[in-house]
């Protein structure tokens, strides 16, 4: 695609580029809301430098990309249940550490998530994005063929702890095994060690061990891009086409982020045609 408004300064081959040339404080237009999508779905992780933004304009950038998502446990910040804080410092050390697709024990789980620096230790604290495109077309034919007709059950009360009180919601969801992006049509694995339990329709050991080598096999680098910090710094992942990770090594300095979460819908797996 040719850009006109941003300019775009691909990272690695497989995943990630950097955006320049936008205040995204500032309503987009439609022009540049389209090439910054388009950038999205072709990078499936785009990163911006030295953004200046008050929660109501972080919402209203995340509201451009569709309607926002509440986390189903966690809160958000004050007067802003939109915007979940990731906090970490020398009490408590919040950090997603394994790979992950974000709450994909929704029915419905995200489109994607723009996560803003607002407190960041000296060193560390990068995240990680690894390409779910990628690490399926690194398959061969034939395990891509057999993966195709599979589906697996995601859970979340392993992670959250069970309902502490009336209303507390606990998603499970079952989704494909391999997910067709509904944009760009490729094809991704959909699996992450973190919310995905089994695979339905199989023994526990013949389960266990299919998983196992997915993980192993997103695990691969030349999958992945590490994204560094800076303060007003912007990560925003398509969360149908990737999982990320945050690296736990600034203990106890601290590290604070805004994420603001945009809803997605159903997956669902087409075959090529």
């Amino acid at each position: 695609m040719t850009y006109e408004t941003i300019s775009v300064s691909k990272v690695t081959p497989n995943i990630g580029a950097y955006i320049s040339g936008v205040d995204l404080s500032q309503a987009l237009s439609d022009q540049t809301f389209e090439e910054i999508n388009s950038a999205l779905v072709e990078n499936q992780v785009i990163f911006f430098r030295d953004q200046h933004m008050s929660p109501d304009q972080h919402k209203d950038l995340g509201r451009r990309f569709g309607s926002l998502h509440v986390h189903p446990v966690a809160p958000g910040i004050a007067g802003h249940p939109e915007i979940l804080p990731l906090h970490s410092d020398a009490k408590v050390q919040y950090a997603a550490s394994a790979w992950h697709s974000d709450v994909s024990c929704d029915q419905q789980p995200n489109l994607g998530a723009i996560l803003y620096a607002k407190v960041l230790p000296e060193h560390g604290g990068d995240t990680m994005f690894a390409s779910m495109h990628a690490a399926y077309e690194g398959l061969t034919g034939q395990m891509q063929h057999f993966l195709s007709g599979l589906e697996a059950q995601h859970g979340s009360e392993h992670i959250f702890g069970p309902p502490k009180k009336a209303g507390d919601k606990r998603p499970t969801a079952v989704h494909p095994v391999i997910r067709t992006h509904p944009v760009s049509g490729r094809q991704g694995i959909y699996v992450n060690g973190s919310f995905t339990t089994k695979i339905v329709g199989m023994k526990p050991k013949e389960s266990a061990a299919i998983l196992q080598f997915l993980y192993q096999h997103i695990d691969t680098p030349e999958y992945h891009v590490r994204f560094q910090w800076e303060v007003n710094s912007i990560a925003f992942w398509d969360n149908r086409s990737t999982q990320h990770r945050a690296v736990a090594d600034y203990f106890p300095q601290t590290r604070t982020m805004h994420r603001v979460t945009v809803n997605g819908d159903k997956p669902f797996y087409r075959p090529n045609a």
